[in-house]
């Protein structure tokens, strides 16, 4: 594995608020977490789609795990509003420094990619952008409708930052209709200090809460990394933390440290460790789950955005009239 505090062609260091940390020694992975490099002649053409698009994914920016068999399948999660962020969270591998200006040309660029890949469900997410007034909200609502105009029975999924201390931000997403609004609180209240110091634990919980209170009848969808230190007892606290915010769709994956200068993993969850998370959070009546090593926010989005909404009608059908 390389160590993405090189620099790079522009000469900028990737991760420099990371380069002054001590090295943590990378563990080898287990069995189950590994998977084949990509290469199918699909994974080719997705990738020269998205750089003839002059896009960014996060599947390339994060290093995802996933990237050979969703490419392959021509799925792929676009990061509007460039590559680097203003934050600096110990589990990323997105670039951090200081952001480009906003690229005007950007949401109709990403709608023609997602034409042209015939995409039923489209994903959006992007980094964190803290210099601007809404926090890249205005940004979001023009890449839906942008999506909207040119494929009008596409679903649309966003992945959207905290909005942290952006007055209206999230009401001008939720006014733009994407089908499901993602935010990950990525691990447990007490390890965000460390992991996630420039988050807040219950403002992103709020952050979703209020989505429900906007828009009713938008999906919801959070996830959760573990492998960080984290207790068993203090995921399943997370999980009524996120029932208590009407939350319908959990995620649970094992964090994969991208560097040595990267946050630590503590340990490798099992697979039948993940079963038994999944079982506990549908117990706790969540209308969707993803338990898995290699489960990460968008993989198999579309999928389990059909399968989500199946489940809302099976519940209609099962509550008492």
């Amino acid at each position: 594995m390389t160590t993405v505090l090189e620099t790079t062609d522009s000469e900028r260091p990737r991760h420099p608020e990371k380069a002054h940390r001590p090295d943590n020694p990378i563990q080898r992975k287990p069995d189950w977490i590994r998977v084949k490099a990509p290469g199918s002649a699909a994974y080719l053409e997705t990738r020269k789609l998205v750089k003839e698009n002059r896009l960014v994914t996060v599947c390339e920016e994060a290093g995802c795990p996933n990237i050979g068999e969703c490419w392959s399948k021509k799925h792929a999660t676009f990061m509007v509003m460039g590559d680097t962020c203003t934050r600096a969270c110990a589990f990323c591998n997105v670039r951090t420094g200081i952001p480009d200006a906003l690229d005007t040309g950007e949401p109709e660029r990403v709608a023609d990619a997602v034409a042209k890949m015939g995409l039923k469900h489209a994903v959006i997410t992007s980094v964190d952008r803290d210099d601007l007034d809404d926090g890249g909200a205005r940004h979001f609502a023009l890449v839906i409708r942008a999506i909207r105009r040119q494929s009008p029975e596409t679903t649309i999924e966003v992945l959207t930052p905290d909005f942290l201390r952006k007055d209206g931000a999230l009401e001008m997403v939720v006014e733009a209709r994407p089908d499901v609004f993602n935010h990950n609180l990525e691990t447990v209240p007490r390890l965000y200090l460390n992991i996630r110091p420039g988050a807040r634990y219950f403002h992103s919980l709020r952050l979703l809460q209020k989505v429900k209170e906007l828009d009713p009848q938008m999906f919801t969808k959070s996830g959760l990394m573990v492998g960080l230190g984290e207790a068993r007892n203090e995921v399943l606290q997370v999980m009524d933390d996120m029932r208590a915010a009407n939350i319908d769709f959990m995620t649970i994956g094992q964090y994969l440290q991208p560097t040595r200068k990267h946050a630590a993993i503590d340990r490798f969850w099992t697979p039948e460790e993940f079963e038994a998370l999944s079982k506990s959070a549908y117990a706790k009546g969540f209308l969707m789950v993803s338990s898995s090593p290699l489960t990460r926010s968008s993989h198999h989005a579309g999928d389990d955005f059909a399968r989500l909404q199946g489940a809302r009608a099976a519940q209609a059908v099962l509550k008492p009239r």
